[in-house]
């Protein structure tokens, strides 16, 4: 069976059973996702046997440590997950709400209430975590997934999905509302993106080439999310003892995600006092730096080996550790430098004044804007939705971290008492 039939299959599959979700109270999906929760914990021994086997064959295939780090399961990281899906689960329901309600003069009474998408696939990369931040999310949300990970994590992801298939067969909700696309070729990718009329969105979350990818290919209508060129800009108004852990909490504490940071700019009043003190960190923490001639030549007096950054480093989102640092005149210079290499996902300024901060919210044109805290709260459940779906850079429906709201669309209910149009 090639790629196309077997995706439509799967799809046709997945829309049949999601009848069970759309049917169902917002209670019964609670209820589903804690015993998805509850199974994943109870089954971690054999989710991390499975993960092994990724991780084998990652470093067998020398892939990168960083990238490697995005794949590994532990325990700890299982009861995650698991905690992510209570926490879902514990959620406003998003669906049936009366987003607007009014009265015609002719009588008709109009509601406009939130309804699932349908069916609705996902594209993403050594991730396996990813397997169950979006199935909760989708399921709580009233619509059935088809998840297509990458080779690299297909064992982790096969056994998630097993493990929470099987929970939902505990439940009145259909297991087939989750659905694995084959990962061993990828001809599956291009049938899932072309998919129009059986899949009604798809997301796609991984690197920034991926994301361009599903963009560029698909006919089904796309979610684009968050290719991360993060910026941390240290203001002439800092609080540099502050500015200190923002910046190395942004970029080392786990710089494989989308919300780590990948360049900082320091206003040029506060570089001489503030740089030696962070090129000196960042180089204590492992982090190999690209710097423009000014922060070069104090590198020079520290005797730390930077390399000067180019065109091509500013706009890289690295997922290394691996960092940016430029010296600005300006609050305005820094947004300039910030529109022509972003990527319209978490900028962050430090600044103790707060016109500088006004200022700089308003002219990011980004998903979030951090003042006087790390780009890693740019995160579902930091910021108390959950799980999280992905970050979307665009600016069409959904915005920022997509949770259960995001995962929605909208019908207008029109009642009437017999009413006809003249």
């Amino acid at each position: 069976m090639d790629a196309t039939a077997i995706v439509e299959g799967l799809a046709l599959t997945a829309r049949s059973a999601a009848r069970t979700l759309v049917a169902s109270s917002g209670d019964t999906r609670r209820q589903a996702l804690r015993a998805i929760a509850a199974a994943l914990e109870n089954r971690s021994d054999e989710i991390l046997t499975a993960n092994n086997l990724d991780m084998q064959r990652a470093k067998d295939e020398s892939m990168h440590p960083q990238m490697q780090d995005r794949l590994l399961l532990t325990r700890e990281r299982i009861t995650g997950m698991a905690n992510g899906a209570r926490q879902v689960a514990d959620l406003e329901d998003p669906l049936g709400r009366i987003l607007k309600k009014s009265t015609l003069p002719n009588g008709l009474e109009l509601e406009q209430i939130s309804v699932p998408f349908g069916v609705i696939g996902m594209v993403y990369e050594a991730r396996p975590n990813v397997t169950v931040d979006a199935a909760v999310i989708l399921l709580m949300s009233g619509n059935a997934a088809l998840l297509r990970g990458s080779s690299t994590a297909d064992a982790s992801n096969k056994i998630l999905i097993e493990v929470m298939r099987s929970a939902l067969a505990t439940t009145t909700i259909s297991p087939d509302v989750l659905q694995l696309v084959p990962s061993d070729e990828r001809a599956t990718v291009k049938a899932l993106l072309t998919a129009r009329g059986k899949v009604d969105l798809v997301i796609p979350r991984g690197s920034a080439s991926l994301i361009r990818m599903v963009v560029d290919e698909a006919t089904v209508p796309t979610i684009e999310t968050g290719a991360g060129v993060c910026h941390v800009y240290i203001d002439a108004a800092a609080d540099l003892a502050k500015a200190l852990p923002i910046v190395l909490n942004s970029k080392t504490h786990r710089p494989s995600v989308c919300n780590a940071a990948e360049t900082v700019l320091v206003h040029r009043s506060v570089a001489e006092k503030f740089l030696p003190t962070l090129l000196a960190s960042l180089h204590s923490a492992g982090v190999v730096l690209h710097v423009d001639p000014a922060v070069e030549a104090v590198a020079k007096t520290l005797d730390i080996d930077v390399t000067q950054a180019t065109t091509e480093n500013w706009g890289t989102e690295y997922g290394v550790l691996e960092m940016n640092v430029g010296i600005v005149d300006s609050l305005e210079s820094a947004i300039d430098h910030i529109a022509t290499f972003g990527t319209q996902h978490t900028e962050a300024i430090v600044t103790e004044d707060k016109e500088s901060a006004r200022k700089f919210v308003a002219m990011s044109d980004c998903a979030a804007v951090m003042v006087n805290a790390s780009t890693r709260f740019t995160d579902g459940e930091q910021m108390g939705f959950g799980a999280e779906i992905g970050i979307s850079n665009q600016k069409l429906h959904a915005r920022g971290p997509m949770g259960l709201e995001a995962m929605t669309t909208t019908t207008w209910v029109v009642t009437g008492t017999g009413q006809i149009r003249s």
